[in-house]
């Protein structure tokens, strides 16, 4: 059997009293599509920023690819090198150009020269059908294509893994067709996905599974059709119920 993508072994995460991972174990494999969801404050988005240790977890196990994340500084950029992050509030850099922000990484991470940096930074911007705005800046553009140039430069990184912090969440309605069809395009050529959202219609049509997460707790996880058709718990439920209302 190859080697799980990620796993989470009792991860336990306090923001002072505040259990905001209570004993969450996961493990999704390499190539799949997992999408999170769940209320607010259940505790999505800190799981996934602890995937990378942007947030630092307390107690328990996390593994990406077999390395475990702790304050073993060597290992820790060895799995950033390999594990791409889109925001909901994008992070550009304002004052470089899109070509600069995507080109930047892969010069200082991977010290490739400028001109291979921008040819390559050039191509996941087509990619994202966005190279036209190359030599603009990000107040130039609409959310919609601010997202696709942060998609973009996490791409360009050749990351195995991709995670996707409620990457709609702060765009306009019209704009978050665009950016889940690229997120589905990305799906389908079989990376592994991680994605926090509550795009129940991205999450049927792209994920190969659903978690469910709420207080700090991974409820239930099941295939699409079984968590939307059949879910098993009161929790999964009531939270159907409720966004699929809307």
């Amino acid at each position: 059997m190859p080697e799980p993508a990620i796993q989470l072994i009792d991860v336990n995460k306090f923001y002072g009293n505040y259990q905001a991972l209570n004993a969450v174990n996961l493990e999704i494999a390499q190539g799949e599509r997992l999408v999170v969801c769940g209320p607010s404050g259940s505790g999505k988005s800190t799981m996934i920023r602890c995937m990378n240790r942007l947030e630092e977890h307390d107690s328990g196990r996390i593994l990406i690819e077999g390395i475990e994340l702790n304050d073993n500084l060597q290992a820790l950029d060895e799995v950033r090198r390999e594990v791409g992050m889109v925001f909901q509030d994008f992070n550009l850099f304002p004052h470089m150009s899109v070509l600069t922000n995507c080109a930047l990484p892969l010069m200082r991470v991977r010290k490739v020269k400028q001109q291979d940096a921008e040819a390559a930074a050039m191509v996941q911007l087509g990619r994202m059908k966005i190279a036209s705005q190359a030599g603009k800046y990000p107040d130039e553009l609409s959310g919609g294509q601010q997202q696709r140039v942060a998609i973009a430069r996490a791409l360009c990184m050749q990351p195995r893994i991709m995670l996707f912090d409620e990457p709609t969440s702060a765009l306009d309605p019209e704009m978050v067709g665009e950016i889940l069809d690229c997120m589905i395009e990305l799906a389908d050529e079989g990376m592994t996905m991680v994605c926090v959202t509550h795009e129940m219609g991205f999450a049927r049509r792209a994920a190969d599974r659903v978690a469910f997460m709420a207080e700090g707790e991974i409820v239930e996880v099941a295939t699409p059709d079984r968590f939307f058709d059949d879910p098993s718990h009161e929790k999964t439920k009531a939270f159907l119920a409720q966004i699929l209302e809307r």
